[in-house]
């Protein structure tokens, strides 16, 4: 029996392990029992159908809606705000309960949204299939349903097709094939029909090999299929993504344990008040109503809403820099980032071939511009130069721009132009340069149309064209002034530099003249092409030579003979201008980064150095590399390596699972088909707009809107500031319930000790239950949310990230919380002592619940930074802080000075005489917190002296 793999389709075991490139194409016809001339039948297409299952992808189990709101439920402060509405409601507080409802549903709401996007990644996948395929069958060529090609099919590929499965090549001819989403590679990929491959060689390096999804860019193939489905490169990559499990971020594990941590102490409090209270002689159901309060008052009801409100904020702000987010926990991740994985292509440079260096005759110009856009200046030692003032290097871009195939197409988007290349981008960016200099291709092809051509063959290395010499005009870079009559047709080669310069005995010189080709010339044009090639360059060489009449045999020998060496042109997939600011303020901020790409090691160590993303001492691996190496053998080594390069997907897999296992917080950066595993697998995943794969954008956490590394660190930093609000919001919120909770406890279980007069009374708490889900109300709602908004500390970016499983209440904070706890303990008790000298004992409770509810509003200014005095921050800086005091404190007043609400809440009016009192009390709490912040200032101070 066919055995199943992970996704559910149907594949022989022994199909899946065959290294297909290693054997020859008569091994893989026989070994598929398939024939070049007939191809297979459709009877045994049928039965193979029938038994490999259809080539196409499978998807996994999706997740429900009610798994979702269930997956939003199950968290313990959820549930216990459940309870607590509940209680709530049975006692009699609708307000209070239904309050404590809309958050919960708010927050469900909110969470199913953003999570609603389950098994996407399979579905972009499958947008990659080819709806066609053009196929042998039955000995006749035939266009089938893609999603019916068997192993042992004979398949054809031309120009723009989509690959339509795994394919191993029996014919090809100027076969190059775009595999940038597959392997990032930036460049097609050659192809041959190789009889032998090594069989560990990586994807990049089978190049008799077609894979489904990628896509022909030029020439012509033929091969047959032995993998479809899952089965498939891009099939092991959708088991891949099944495979990997959500996990809870950082964040999320933080707050759950904060949130079980407060419960369950406020829980045992609560039923210590309440047994206590029954001790002293308290009635049951005045007891039960306190206990129930106070673990109202303490359980932290506001904690999902504020931090879901704080995130979504944060998204706000990261949409306006370019980055936008899928989920809304990851925008606190990102902040916690202590790595970032990246891919090269696409990421780190523009995906865009673009010629950057001109060499002819001993002088060199650089080229500025990227992208293809046709703008950009030419520069001689770093000062601009008209090109034309160099008649060489007008040659060389006039030779380059006859013998190219492709075409710059001029768009516009959103009104404005934007350009892609036609064909191969190496081609295509010879013809930006030429662009940049003035000259068209169209015009220069009818100026020189061509009459006929030598295509490009890997194995010949160059491609030559023939072409009428109609109208030359200098200003389209000819060397020709117009006059040459009898000069009637051009000859022009392009190909590998050492090739070109071995057809070739004369030179082409930088004043317009032609010399002989002598040794020394050679030499020297030797050495300049190396110097490109250490520099990373692709480079190709141009040659030429004039006849008077069309050349009457059209082939390489007659053709490729007394040729004139024009120059040398240099291209590159540049770095994008802003990424080497990027890596350093990411540096600076304790976050390193990692180029991590299927490209040459060559190419990505130069690209890694110009940016200064490989520091000094630190080494580049190979996929190859990496496969030698056991798990712990990458884990020990990865710190110290910053490139990794000609890699596949299961390698970017292990990098990011030793980075983890490493205690490391990793954001992976990607646009290929290729990322969606470590994208997925990585804390959080990022996936660029507009040069990302569907893949990728479904699989990632965060998409960059623009493609922009400095959008990422711009992310990062928002991500900080989004952290550290609900920090100060957690420093606030267990500060103040810490107090409240000490405020009932002590004089419950001590009161006959420390308030006698109290306890003659009758007074077991300075607080009456409705008056703790006042309190509840008024100092954890708008205070608490206005936290939200603060911008964070001007030196967030130059703080080290925090460590991984540090708690959000570490030790600093603790120690605040305790002094906190303290400081409005004891000074609301002072009140309500105070208070007690009166004859009528609701002057007491007022005093200490005026003094309770002050202080803690006072107390939201101090906590708008943890490491800044007020002061420096800006005491009114933040108008919604502003205007949820001031509205708190309104609603405070007229429970206080309304007497039909004085009569709900017990409470009494208060004169002058009072106020001095409680106004010196309440300020207190937050001058101690300001006087620890200017001593913690300067030790730091010190400790940098």
């Amino acid at each position: 029996m066919p055995a199943k793999n992970p996704a559910g389709s149907v594949s022989l075991a022994a199909d899946i392990n065959v290294t297909w490139h290693a054997l020859s194409s008569e091994e893989v016809l026989k070994k598929l029992d398939s024939g070049i001339i007939e191809g297979l039948s459709s009877k045994a297409a049928e039965k193979r159908l029938e038994k490999y299952g259809p080539n196409q992808l499978v998807e996994g189990k999706k997740t429900t809606f009610w798994e979702m709101v269930y997956d939003q439920l199950n968290n313990f402060v959820i549930i216990m705000l459940i309870v607590a509405a509940l209680i709530s409601a049975f006692l009699g507080e609708v307000v209070d309960a239904g309050a404590i409802i809309a958050i919960v549903i708010l927050n469900t709401v909110m969470g199913v949204i953003q999570d609603n996007r389950a098994q996407q990644e399979l579905e972009a996948l499958k947008k990659m299939a080819s709806p066609e395929a053009q196929v042998l069958r039955d000995g006749h060529r035939v266009n089938l349903p893609a999603r019916e090609l068997v192993p042992g099919d004979i398949v054809y590929l031309e120009t723009g097709n989509y690959v339509p499965a795994d394919v191993r090549l029996i014919d090809a001819v100027n076969l190059k094939i775009e595999e940038a989403a597959l392997t990032g590679e930036s460049v097609p990929v050659e192809k041959n029909t190789a009889s032998v491959i090594d069989s560990e060689a990586s994807l990049g390096d089978r190049k008799n090999t077609a894979f489904s999804g990628t896509v022909v860019t030029y020439g012509r193939g033929k091969g047959i299929v032995v993998s479809t489905g899952m089965s498939t490169q891009i099939g092991l990559i959708a088991t891949m993504l099944q495979s990997v499990e959500d996990e809870e971020t950082p964040l999320q594990r933080r707050l759950d344990e904060l949130g079980k941590t407060l419960g369950w102490a406020t829980l045992v409090i609560s039923g210590l008040v309440f047994l206590s209270g029954l001790i002293e002689g308290g009635d049951v159901l005045e007891m039960f109503m306190v206990a129930v309060s106070l673990a109202i008052a303490a359980v932290p009801e506001g904690l999902p809403a504020v931090v879901t409100i704080s995130l979504a904020l944060g998204m706000r702000e990261m949409v306006k820099k370019h980055a936008l987010v899928r989920r809304l926990s990851s925008v606190e991740t990102l902040g916690s980032a202590t790595v970032i994985c990246s891919d090269k292509t696409g990421t780190l440079t523009q995906n865009a071939m673009t010629v950057t260096r001109i060499w002819v005759d001993g002088k060199a110009l650089e080229v500025t511009g990227g992208g293809y856009t046709p703008e950009g200046d030419f520069l001689d030692n770093d000062k601009k130069v008209d090109v034309h003032d160099y008649p060489g290097i007008s040659t060389a871009l006039w030779v380059g721009t006859l013998n190219n195939d492709s075409q710059i197409d001029e768009m516009v988007e959103d009104g404005r132009k934007t350009f892609r290349i036609i064909g191969d981008p190496t081609e295509g960016s010879i013809l930006v340069a030429a662009a940049k200099a003035g000259a068209q291709s169209e015009s220069l092809n009818n100026a020189y149309p061509r009459s006929a051509e030598v295509p490009f063959d890997s194995e010949r290395k160059r491609m030559v064209t023939v072409h009428e010499v109609k109208s030359p005009d200098k200003k389209d870079l000819s060397p020709f002034d117009g006059k040459q009559k009898q000069e009637s047709y051009v000859i022009a080669v392009k190909g590998a530099p050492d090739v070109v310069l071995n057809l070739c005995n004369r030179v082409h010189n930088m004043d317009n003249t032609v010399g002989k080709l002598t040794d020394k010339k050679k030499e020297q044009i030797s050495a300049a092409n190396d110097a490109m090639t250490k520099d990373a360059l692709r480079v190709l060489g141009m040659a030429y030579r004039v006849v008077s009449a069309k050349p009457e045999e059209v082939d390489s020998e007659s053709l490729e003979k007394d040729l004139i060496f024009a120059g040398l042109v240099g291209m590159i997939d540049p770095a994008r201008e802003e990424v080497k600011p990027a890596l350093l303020k990411a540096l600076g901020a304790g976050i390193r980064t990692i180029m991590i790409t299927g490209d040459y090691p060559n190419t990505a160590k130069a690209i890694a150095q110009s940016i200064g993303l490989l520091r000094p001492g630190h080494k580049v691996r190979t996929g190859a590399e990496v496969n030698d190496m056991s798990d712990k053998q990458l884990q020990d080594e990865v710190g110290e390596i910053d490139v990794f390069a000609r890699v596949s997907p299961e390698h970017k897999m292990r990098i990011v699972n030793a980075l983890r296992a490493k205690d490391q917080v990793v954001a992976m950066t990607g646009d290929g088909v290729n990322d969606a595993p470590a994208i997925k697998a990585a804390d959080i995943g990022i996936a660029m707009g507009i040069t990302g794969t569907d893949v990728a954008k479904e699989t990632a956490d965060m998409v960059l809107t623009d493609d922009n590394y400095a959008s990422i660190v711009s992310a990062v930093e928002q991500g900080r500031v989004i952290y550290s609000n609900i920090r100060k919001f957690v420093y606030f919120l267990i500060s103040c319930n810490m107090a409240e909770i000490m405020i009932i406890f002590l004089p419950t279980m001590f009161g006959r000790f420390l308030f006698p007069k109290a306890a003659a009374l009758g007074l077991l708490s300075p607080l009456e239950p409705i008056q703790l889900l006042w309190l509840n109300l008024v100092t954890d709602g708008a205070p608490a949310l206005a936290l939200g908004t603060e911008k964070g500390d001007p030196d967030i970016m130059e703080q080290k990230p925090r460590p991984a499983k540090e708690p959000i209440i570490n030790r600093p904070m603790l120690v605040g919380v305790i002094v906190q706890t303290i400081a409005i303990t004891v000074t609301t008790l002072i009140a309500f002592k105070v208070g007690l000298n009166q004859p009528d004992p609701r002057y007491a409770e007022t005093l200490a619940f005026a003094t309770l509810v002050f202080s803690e509003l006072i107390r939201a200014f101090t906590v708008r930074s943890e490491r800044y005095p007020i002061l420096k921050v800006g005491i009114f800086s933040n108008k919604w802080m502003n205007w949820a005091v001031l509205g708190s404190a309104a609603l405070m007043l007229l429970v206080m000075y309304v007497p039909f609400l004085q009569k709900i809440f017990n409470t009494v009016s208060l004169g002058w005489a009072e106020w001095r009192l409680i106004i010196p009390l309440f300020l207190i709490p937050s001058i101690v917190a300001e006087a620890i912040k200017y001593a913690n200032a300067a030790i730091r101070k010190k400790k940098k002296a």
